[in-house]
């Protein structure tokens, strides 16, 4: 507690006093089914609230026919109440405070979602993403009925023990729809000037208060800027939350924009705590405790911020699916014992996308609890075990073989761990990987691990050990397409460019537009723009024109053109992410060219196939990013040899994604 005296401190929200300042945010898990509690999400709720966690808040919850849908947490019927009270008594016991976010998404709904009713909001203009339906503009009986639903959602919410609730007015949902005047053209008294627009809200936050009475807590979820042209910018935002005070709020949980914003907001690429200035925006304008969110990731950043008085509270959501004791393993000082959030979004927001519930890639537990015990037991007889490649799969392998009290060896051929977590890390926006290393490192030498690096495998040499178990995760190969040319000398793979084994000079070709294709791309073409430092310097000494400034700081100096046989480019990227990587690479200049086939490669170009026409693309440099395929060679000499209990885990059985490999080292670990 001594290194973070801010975070651990207790704070009074209302009448409750929270343990300390840190708080998960209502996350969309996809764990319910037609609004019932599972016992999954209760023990995903549980074990955080046992890691340490001060304040919880859970959702979204539906309590109005038109606001949400059926994969949330049911508040409009009595019969959620048990269900709800199993979730609320198991939190509580672990010492967290909960609150149930009531959650109304006005024009962001479907009709499909809400058994065929059409969305209703402030006018009739439609969202400009997802495809969405024109809303039916709400009568003044819609203004009361939809009130009168929050505050009964919340007297529902206390009675199945919350301690308080939190009412979404972020994201762009109902409340951010009356607020701005993009959104709402009403001519009635709830919409045309501020007063006006902020009047809903108001009302909202005033009959909540009267219906639950003064001692239990009212947050409000707030977008600190809208990020939409038109809409709300911070200043504004800061009125609209001193309207909230006064109407009865107890606390103010600051996010960022809407869903339809270009800003992005939770990516990988996002700058840690981007967005804390908003909290402190917020936070000099009113009395009550103020919350910081996104991008949130480690204790020492949150301490700072407590610190600093930026704001009172601290939102660490993400960073606790990945591990649910991360307060109490800061408090004990082991901060690099904590499972790290990289912001990949794989398993959370991808899968929320995907209607599928939510796990992650750093944890292959999250989102599991009720199929994989907290601590994996310990091995009923002690082994001798060789993990061979320290990758993703292969370390986590190894770590819980280890922790198990099997006796463990690491064979790695290169010079030092992480294997595909260091190309991974290797593109502008995704540095985050490299995050892994030092937990792993950390884990290895805690579980007794022997790693040997520049360590070849093979047969003889794992006969001389004479391990009972081998585990092999030896990843994937990069794939090398036949066409002629292939084998010229200015023709290079993607991992040797991003390891900078080479330097592709001149006009640059790239084959392949995945995911590694696209980084690929991305990082070239951020190698020719400024640093933020400099960029800082010309700013501030007013150097250049902003015009030029931009223009340092995202255009590539060469062109670049990335070639992709399917119609879309970026296909196996995460959808939360895929349109940051492709904005990033428009901006950069970077030429897209799909359904193109590679012919041939010449001296100086590429010669493809578009719609059975010829195409040319000068080339002096050509980079081959078409996907990798298993390095299984030593896995099936030794399946040969039937010497050994056998095991492979990661991309050596098919490749994929980092959380795959994650994944199936944890299982591989733990049932040895």
């Amino acid at each position: 507690m001594k290194n973070f005296p801010h975070l651990f401190s207790p704070i009074q929200v209302g009448k409750k006093e929270i343990r300390n300042r840190l708080a998960i945010p209502a996350m969309h898990l996809d764990y319910c089914q037609d609004g019932f509690i599972s016992d999954q999400m209760v023990e995903f709720y549980r074990a955080r609230a046992a890691g340490g966690v001060g304040l919880i808040a859970v959702g979204g919850c539906f309590f109005d026919p038109f606001g949400g849908n059926p994969l949330m947490i049911g508040l409009n019927d009595d019969k959620y109440i048990p269900g709800l009270k199993k979730l609320t008594s198991a939190t509580q016991r672990e010492g967290a405070a909960i609150v149930a976010q009531l959650y109304h998404s006005g024009r962001y709904n479907f009709a499909m979602a809400t058994g065929g009713l059409q969305p209703i909001a402030p006018s009739p203009i439609p969202a400009p993403i997802f495809g969405m339906e024109t809303p039916r503009e709400m009568t003044k009986d819609d203004i009361e009925e939809v009130k009168k639903a929050f505050a009964q959602g919340s007297v529902r919410a206390r009675e199945a023990g919350f301690d308080g609730v939190e009412i979404s007015a972020s994201t762009g949902y109902l409340l951010c729809q009356f607020l701005s005047p993009v959104t709402n053209q009403r001519s009635d008294e709830y919409g045309g000037g501020f007063e006006n627009r902020t009047r809903f809200p108001r009302e909202v936050v005033e009959t909540v208060r009267k219906a639950v009475g003064p001692d239990f807590i009212i947050q409000m979820r707030v977008a600190g800027c809208d990020f939409v042209p038109g809409c709300l910018h911070n200043p504004d935002v800061a009125k609209v939350c001193q309207i909230y005070e006064k109407a009865g709020a107890d606390s103010l949980n600051i996010t960022g924009g809407w869903h339809e914003s270009r800003v992005p907001q939770i990516t990988m690429n996002v700058p840690r705590g981007a967005y804390v200035y908003l909290a402190r925006g917020i936070k000099e304008a009113v009395k009550i405790p103020v919350i910081a969110t996104n991008r949130i990731v480690e204790p020492e950043m949150a301490e700072d911020i407590l610190k600093k008085g930026a704001a009172d509270m601290v939102n660490m959501g993400r960073a606790m699916i990945a591990d649910p004791e991360l307060p109490n393993k800061a408090r004990a000082g082991q901060t690099r014992k904590i499972r790290p959030c990289i912001g990949c979004n794989q398993g959370c927001f991808d899968s929320v996308f995907n209607a599928t519930p939510v796990i992650c890639l750093s944890n292959p537990r999250g989102g599991r609890e009720t199929d994989f015990p907290q601590t994996p037991p310990k091995a009923a007889r002690a082994k001798k075990c060789l993990v061979v490649g320290a990758g993703p799969a292969g370390m986590e392998a190894a770590c819980n073989l280890g922790e198990r009290g099997h006796q463990v060896y690491l064979w790695e051929s290169g010079s030092s761990l992480g294997g595909s977590l260091v190309l991974c890390a290797a593109p502008p926006g995704r540095q985050e990987f490299s995050r892994f290393l030092p937990y792993y490192e950390e884990r290895l030498k805690d579980a007794g691990v022997k790693v040997e690096f520049n360590r070849e495998a093979s047969l003889s040499a794992i006969n001389s050990l004479a391990p009972q178990t081998v585990v092999i995760a030896t990843g994937g190969n990069p794939i090398v397409p036949r066409f002629p040319g292939i084998d010229k000398k200015h023709v290079y793979l993607a991992h040797q460019v991003l390891k900078q084994e080479v330097w592709p000079n001149g006009q640059v070709v790239i084959i392949g537009g995945g995911a590694t294709g696209c980084e690929t791309a991305h990082w070239l073409a951020d190698a020719d723009t400024i640093s933020g430092e400099l960029l800082k310097f010309l700013f501030v000494n007013r150097a250049e024109s902003n015009e030029t400034l931009f223009e340092l700081s995202t255009r590539a100096r060469r062109p670049i053109t990335i070639i992709e046989m399917l119609p879309k480019m970026g296909q196996d990227i995460g959808r939360s992410t895929r349109w940051t990587i492709l904005d990033e690479l428009r901006r950069s200049g970077v030429k897209l060219a799909t359904e193109t086939k590679v012919l041939e490669i010449t001296d100086t170009e590429v010669v493809a196939e578009n719609n059975g026409q010829a195409v040319r693309f000068p080339a002096d440099s050509v980079i081959i990013a078409v996907g990798l395929r298993p390095n299984d060679a030593l896995y099936k000499e030794l399946e040969a040899a039937g010497k050994f209990e056998l095991y492979r885990a990661g991309d050596v059985n098919r490749p994929r994604k980092v959380m795959n490999a994650i994944a199936e080292g944890y299982e591989v670990g733990i049932k040895i």
